[in-house]
């Protein structure tokens, strides 16, 4: 029988084809003028995936290992001669279609003896039960492997509109999306961008991978199935062909890898063809998202004479000191409003304004928007409205709106810069104003400067999260609703230009195209500085992907692609919203108390959390106390009957009768001790014993009393320089003793788990990630 390798894999040749030689052989780069011909090959045949037979020459190019195979076109072709080439007793048949995206859940794989006979049957009883839709057959070596989780893997390669390409690792087989979904998040898939992993990085990633360890990890005595370098030596390859996505390839999954002493073979390959380049919008001017954040003028527009989001964005400019004479108002009709001068129309502004904030109806805003780009009138916007394609003609006019956007990029200066629109907008303490249109009073007071940046594609989640923050003042919060021009990154970059934006927060439910790559990127170099940023990724659910021909896109979403490539460049991710806030307030008031390791001392007086601390201290290392702490802690429990009760140990359990004289002189102690690098504080405030409520009727408290237990703990924060926390799980009776606490600049959170959880975030660094 003649071998081929399919159509436009470079021609015909005669007998087997593939890679058997035991080992990688792609360390010098892939041969990527043999892949482009392997896809100008399928692309001229008028096909939008790949053949088999291409995908194995592809894999090959890229010096990934595959099998031995040979095409055949039917029955007759199968040949004794070529048979007894192939190794082992068996062989795999394969059907070779353009149509069948997996061939084993319609019958078009078959394992059988290595004999002409059965070889030929199995080609006959494919065509009679797939009939057109076969185009060929392939006739495989079979390789001897385990198909049990971790005998098999899943790798993938593809395009994301998010990152560009992203390499997936996963558990391979019929089972891959089965077995993704019972493990947990983090261990079910390893997922890296070729443009941003170190080596350490996507070390780190496949040794945390369920299915990987089970390759390349010694159980029960067994020897590992293979070493960690020959899966991260094919990891390694496959990204090699990055270079062709989306240009030439969208996606290219090996499912499954088989696992073998020498290293991966690629059993079967999925390539889907790309459609040419996709490439990032073109970049907006850094010098105009600067005069959004820090405008010398500023216009608005769509202000009422009554009450409308307009008049409140106008009373909130003015309430942050943001001087009257240099804010003017479009209105026609009158003179003055609020103390601020008005002008009828966009000819009538004294002079280009550094920031326009756009509050007019989503019918009116687009033309608007358009003509003042068009007549560079403005630095920078900021677009309330949405809705824009809804409205009659509008489709017509967002078009004009973008359009005008885009030509203004071959200006000198860029052109102006949009925020929104679907936007509350912005608040800026730097630039002291306030564009979201929610009365004052709905928010708290926020009287503690916090060097906090909010970024946000979500209005309503950026206001939910300041009414959290109680007395915390961010400096920056963007909402940015459909970034239908500046993107996350855009205020991400302005931020990190500002060393007092210490802290980010980010919400997104998408980025725009290539966004996610640039935040990263970004956010990387920020974490590495000492900065943290913390990042929620709504949409996290699989539903709307079970759908789809491919086995990656079920089982690493755009969320978890997202929430694996923020954590390999040091980015706290959040689980939920109020893991968000939680992260977001603490992170704020660490700032300046690095962690020098991850031991913890803890206290408590409640045996109860001492308890759950130790069970939920996760990464956190609970510490045998040193000789020295001990005799010091005996020395301050002794007096007051608590050591009579407990054993000193960590976490020490103070019981309810220690006063607030002996939980300071304990918590000093502990944090004062040369083997705790991070403490946790659990006060029930419900003992008799401290004073925990503010003064009232019938009882003698008084939190705020010199010497009490909050004013102690604050002491303690003042004086110390480790990073902890304090634990107050009660109810609403005891927010003002929270209030006391947080007012000082301590951290407080609800339970102990959740204190756990923040110290164990705040102890990852940049050289986790990489390690």
């Amino acid at each position: 029988m003649s071998g081929t390798r399919g159509a436009g894999a470079g021609g015909a040749t005669d007998g087997w084809t593939g890679d058997a030689t035991g080992g990688w052989t792609g360390a010098a780069g892939p041969d990527l003028t043999r892949a482009r011909a392997i896809v100008a090959g399928a692309r001229a045949a008028g096909r939008s995936t790949l053949l088999e037979p291409e995908g194995l020459a592809l894999l090959a190019a890229a010096g990934i290992r595959t099998p031995l195979w040979c095409e055949i076109a039917g029955p007759a072709d199968v040949d004794d001669a070529l048979l007894a080439e192939l190794p082992g007793d068996r062989v795999v048949v394969k059907v070779v279609s353009s149509r069948i995206a997996h061939k084993t859940e319609l019958g078009g794989v078959a394992i059988v003896p290595r004999e002409r006979a059965a070889v030929a049957s199995a080609v006959e009883s494919m065509r009679g039960r797939l009939g057109e839709a076969a185009e060929g057959y392939l006739v495989v070596e079979h390789v001897a492997h385990a198909a049990d989780p971790g005998g098999e893997l899943l790798l993938s390669l593809r395009w994301t509109e998010d990152f560009g390409p992203v390499v997936t690792v996963g558990a391979g087989g019929i089972a891959t999306e089965v077995l993704s979904a019972d493990l947990r998040p983090g261990r079910d898939v390893a997922i890296a961008s070729p443009a941003l992993a170190t080596p350490g990085a996507v070390a780190a990633a496949l040794a945390g991978t369920t299915a990987v360890r089970l390759a390349t990890e010694p159980l029960r005595g067994q020897p590992p199935r293979v070493a960690p370098e020959r899966v991260a030596e094919a990891v390694r390859a496959l990204a090699g062909l990055a270079a062709l996505v989306p240009d030439l390839l969208l996606e290219v999954e090996v499912n499954p890898a088989a696992v073998t002493a020498d290293g991966l073979v690629a059993l079967d390959v999925l390539a889907t063809l790309g459609d040419g380049p996709r490439p990032a919008r073109a970049p907006r001017p850094a010098a105009a998202v600067a005069r959004l954040y820090e405008p010398r003028t500023i216009a608005l527009v769509g202000v009422s004479s009554g009450t409308n989001p307009g008049r409140v964005i106008l009373g909130n400019l003015l309430r942050e000191g943001f001087p009257a004479d240099r804010v003017v108002v479009i209105k026609p009709g009158i003179v003055e409003i609020d103390g601020v001068r008005c002008v009828p129309d966009l000819d009538a502004l004294p002079g280009k304004v550094d920031l326009l904030v756009v509050a007019l109806s989503a019918a009116h805003a687009p033309a608007f928007v358009a003509d003042v780009v068009e007549r560079d009138l403005a630095a920078s916007m900021i677009v309330i409205p949405a809705g824009f394609e809804e409205k009659a003609g509008g489709d017509a006019l967002a078009s004009r709106m973008r359009d005008a956007l885009a030509a203004s990029r071959g200006r000198a200066d860029g052109g102006p810069v949009v925020n929104g629109g679907n936007c509350l907008g912005i608040r800026s303490r730097p630039g002291r104003y306030d564009t979201m249109f929610i009365p004052r009073w709905k928010l708290p007071p926020g009287d503690r400067p916090a060097p906090i940046a909010l970024v946000t594609g979500s209005g309503a989640f950026a206001i939910t999260r300041l009414s959290r923050l109680g007395g915390l003042d961010p400096r920056y919060v963007a909402t940015i609703g459909n970034q239908m021009d500046l993107t996350v990154s855009d205020h991400l970059a302005h931020f990190a230009g500002d060393p007092a934006a210490r802290v980010v927060g980010v919400y997104v439910e998408g980025f725009a195209r290539l966004d996610g790559l640039r935040f990263a990127e970004i956010a990387g170099a920020m974490v590495r500085e000492g900065r943290r940023v913390i990042l929620y990724r709504a949409g996290r659910t699989r539903a709307g992907v079970s759908a789809s021909a491919s086995h990656t896109a079920a089982i690493a979403g755009e969320a978890a692609v997202t929430e694996a490539i923020a954590r390999s460049v040091g980015v706290t991710v959040a689980e939920t919203p109020e893991a968000f806030d939680d992260l977001l307030r603490a992170f704020a008031l660490l700032d300046g108390r690095p962690a020098r390791g991850r031991r913890l001392g803890a206290v408590s007086n409640a045996g109860s959390e001492c308890v759950t601390i130790a069970d939920h201290a996760g990464p956190l290392q609970v510490v045998p106390f040193a000789p020295e702490t001990e005799a010091r802690l005996a020395a301050i429990l002794g007096p007051a009957g608590v050591a009579s009760v407990v054993d000193v140990h960590d976490p020490l359990d103070l019981t309810p009768i220690a006063d607030a004289a002996v939980t300071e002189a304990a918590i000093r102690a502990i944090l004062d001790a040369d083997e705790v690098d991070v403490g946790i504080v659990g006060h029930v405030p419900l003992t008799d014993t401290v004073e925990t409520l503010p003064p009232g009727p019938g009882h003698p408290e008084d939190l705020d009393r010199p010497g009490g237990i909050a004013d102690r703990l604050a002491a303690v924060w003042r004086d110390t320089a480790k990073p902890w926390v304090v634990v107050v799980d009660a109810g609403a009776l005891y927010a003002p003793f929270v209030a006391r606490l947080e007012g000082a600049g301590i951290p407080v959170v609800g339970t102990a788990d959740v204190a756990a959880r923040v110290l164990a975030a705040w102890c990852d660094t940049p050289a986790d990630a990489d390690a």
